[in-house]
C-alpha cells in the first residue's frame, strides 16, 4: 500500500460521498478535531493496564468514535447531498449517560475548579475532553446536517471524560504502575 499519493498536494482530500473537497472545508475541520479526540483517548488508555475496566471502557470509546467519523463523512452538505439514516443511536448516548452516572456515583461533590494534571491518567481524560470538546465545537459552528444523536453523543462523551477524569485522581484507579485503572 503506498501511503503518499500526492493527491492532497493542491490543498484538496477525498471525503467519503462528497469526492474532493478542500482540507480547510468545515466536513474536515470537524473529522479532524474527532480523529484528535480519538487520539486523546488511546492516550488515556495507554496508561491503564489492559484489560482493565478503564482500557475496555476507552477502546470501545475509541471505535465508537469511528461510528461518529462515517456519520459526520456520510452527512449532507448543503442541498447537494441526501440525508442518509444515523448510525449514532440513542442508545450510544444513554450508553454514555449510564457510563457517567456509574462512574461519578463515589465522586462525591466537587464544588470548584478541578486543575489537570494530579496524575498521568486524569491529565490525559482532560486532553480528551478538552478535544471533544474543540470536535463538538467544530460540529455545531457547520453546516453538515449532522443528528443530533452525534451532537448528543460527542457532548456525553466530553462529560464522561470529565467524570473519568476525577475518578483516575481517586483511590479507587491506581496508575498503570501499580497495576491498575480498574
Amino acid at each position: 500500500m503506498r501511503i503518499s499519493t500526492r493527491r492532497g498536494d493542491d490543498g484538496t482530500t477525498s471525503v467519503r460521498g462528497s469526492g474532493r473537497v478542500r482540507k480547510s472545508a468545515a466536513v474536515v475541520e470537524a473529522l479532524g478535531a474527532l480523529d484528535e479526540a480519538q487520539v486523546a483517548l488511546g492516550l488515556a488508555r495507554a496508561e491503564c493496564s489492559r484489560q482493565s475496566a478503564f482500557d475496555e471502557l476507552l477502546l470501545g470509546l475509541e471505535r465508537d468514535l469511528w461510528v461518529v467519523m462515517a456519520e459526520v463523512a456520510a452527512a449532507p452538505v448543503g442541498a447537494t447531498r441526501p440525508r442518509r439514516a444515523t448510525v449514532v443511536t440513542l442508545e450510544m448516548v444513554a450508553a454514555l449517560e449510564e457510563a457517567i452516572d456509574a462512574h461519578s456515583a463515589g465522586l462525591g461533590g466537587i464544588t470548584g475548579f478541578v486543575l489537570p494534571g494530579e496524575n498521568r491518567l486524569a491529565a490525559a481524560l482532560d486532553g480528551a475532553r478538552v478535544a471533544v470538546r474543540r470536535a463538538e465545537r467544530r460540529l455545531a459552528a457547520s453546516d453538515l446536517g449532522v443528528t443530533s444523536h452525534v451532537l448528543a453523543y460527542v457532548n456525553r462523551l466530553s462529560d464522561l471524560c470529565w467524570t473519568l477524569a476525577r475518578e483516575s485522581e481517586s483511590s479507587h484507579a491506581p496508575a498503570r504502575e501499580e497495576g491498575g485503572c480498574e
